[in-house]
């Protein structure tokens, strides 16, 4: 338990409105989708980095740990707590501080979530291009800490390549303001990307500069059915050529997956018939209606021509924009069985058919009572893998991540795509970074975090 020492030194130096203790935590999920609650006692919630760096410097003096929590939307386990620890929740710093037309960068709080974030740009007339289906709940902080990737990677790349500067408060409450606002900075080590994917391990993220895009007005959408795999990376190479760059997603759908999200209890309805080894849901955004609209329609016209595509549905209405990204985003019909495994993989584009059927033999050989399914942003490489077996004991899952996790070392993939290590991946990272890696992670941690306060047992 935090002592009375620390709890005394707290309530003296915060506001009491960032003090939450007691019978209030009881209702407090402990992530996003779980029932199981916060264990810590007393959850701390600042309003200003002022007052961020005073817990962080109180915790520090007296070795206390902390969890750091965002928008509780991650599914490693990284935010869970014990009685032992004080959670620090950014929920309270939520602002849009600017949006910079002429610069096109917009100045956050870490709190804010994506979705505040697009559609603050989108008032100004200008995009910020992360977008992923927590898009509501999930935060700047969040997605900075875990490096989060999302639907349109292909397009414009991970969080980190869309945040131009942050301010950070380190393990003993310094603050460090590196709140860059240009694109082009080489002055001296890029301090930023020590912290962006590091997982709250190494300082918390209090403010965000992010890299803004112009407005794209037009958005074509289509699923289509492919015959195979071979296919199905040619067709990518063919839709990124033919639409000159436009190409912003591209979700694949393995059938057990299309089968889910488009039969009761699902609200989606299947717009193509099910059968077909893959189903695709192609997106491109840009700004002439006319020409990027004929031209999309073209580029699909070849792939079919070509017997790349076996059957296409093209969307004619933002509606049906909507819908068929909703088919892709609706992830949560997976615990209609039961609470499933669920993993974040990443591989080579190649190496993609081979593994999935690996994993699916081994899974059928193993529990004849199962459910897998398979989708993800293929076009760069990220697979979600969902898993269901009757049993959903600790030695169990340790089998099923044997299965999805150990093929992956010999291709050169990653246990984790974009959702970082937490808790649950630690004792697979070996698998995806070299010991001298690993190492070099744990200096930068003892630099950083002397005292091992910040998000303890995470990583490593």
């Amino acid at each position: 338990m935090p002592s009375a020492d620390l709890i005394k030194a707290l309530k003296t130096a915060l506001p009491p409105a960032c003090i939450l203790e007691g019978d209030i935590l009881a209702n407090r999920p402990a992530a996003l989708g779980r029932s199981d609650t916060i264990q810590a006692p007393i959850l701390l919630r600042p309003a200003t980095t002022e007052e961020v760096s005073m817990v962080l410097r109180i915790c520090h003096a007296h070795g206390q740990a902390v969890v750091t929590h965002g928008g509780l939307s991650g599914i490693t386990h990284a935010t869970d707590t014990t009685p032992d620890d004080v959670v620090l929740s950014l929920e309270r710093m939520r602002a849009i501080i600017s949006i910079d037309a002429t610069q096109r960068v917009a100045v956050v709080e870490a709190g804010a979530t994506l979705q505040q974030v697009q559609e603050a740009a989108d008032a100004g007339g200008l995009l910020f291009p992360l977008d992923l289906g927590g898009r509501g709940s999930a935060t700047l902080g969040g997605n900075a800490a875990t490096n989060a990737g999302g639907n349109r990677v292909i397009r414009y790349g991970m969080a980190r390549d869309m945040i131009l500067g942050l301010e950070v408060v380190l393990a003993d409450g310094n603050v460090l303001p590196a709140m860059n606002r240009m694109i082009k900075n080489n002055a001296g080590y890029d301090l930023k990307h020590l912290f962006i994917g590091s997982e709250g391990t190494l300082g918390v993220i209090t403010k965000l500069v992010l890299r803004l895009r112009e407005k794209l007005t037009r958005q074509d959408v289509a699923l289509v059915a492919v015959p195979g795999f071979g296919a199905l990376t040619q067709l990518l190479r063919h839709m990124d050529s033919a639409l000159g760059g436009g190409l912003s997603a591209f979700e694949v759908m393995w059938p057990e997956f299309y089968r889910l999200v488009t039969r009761p209890p699902a609200k989606g309805r299947a717009p193509l018939r099910d059968g077909y080894p893959l189903y695709v849901l192609i997106e491109a955004f840009s700004t002439d209606a006319a020409a990027d609209a004929e031209r999309f329609n073209a580029a699909l016209e070849q792939a079919l021509d070509q017997g790349l595509v076996a059957d296409a549905v093209i969307a004619k209405s933002q509606e049906e924009v909507e819908a068929l990204w909703a088919l892709r985003d609706d992830v949560g019909q997976i615990m209609q069985f039961g609470k499933p495994f669920c993993f974040d993989v990443s591989l080579p584009i190649a190496a993609m058919e081979d593994y999935v059927q690996s994993i699916t033999k081994s899974i059928a050989g193993r529990w004849a009572e199962h459910h897998l399914w398979v989708f993800g942003h293929v076009g760069d490489g990220n697979l979600h893998v969902g898993a269901h077996v009757l049993d959903e004991s600790d030695a169990v899952r340790r089998a099923v991540e044997e299965i999805v996790y150990r093929p992956l070392q010999a291709v050169g993939g990653s246990v984790s795509a974009e959702h970082g290590i937490g808790l649950e991946k630690k004792g697979w990272l070996h698998l995806s970074r070299s010991p001298q890696e690993i190492a070099l992670m744990r200096t930068l941690k003892s630099a950083l975090d002397p005292k091992g306060i910040l998000n303890p047992g995470r990583i490593f």
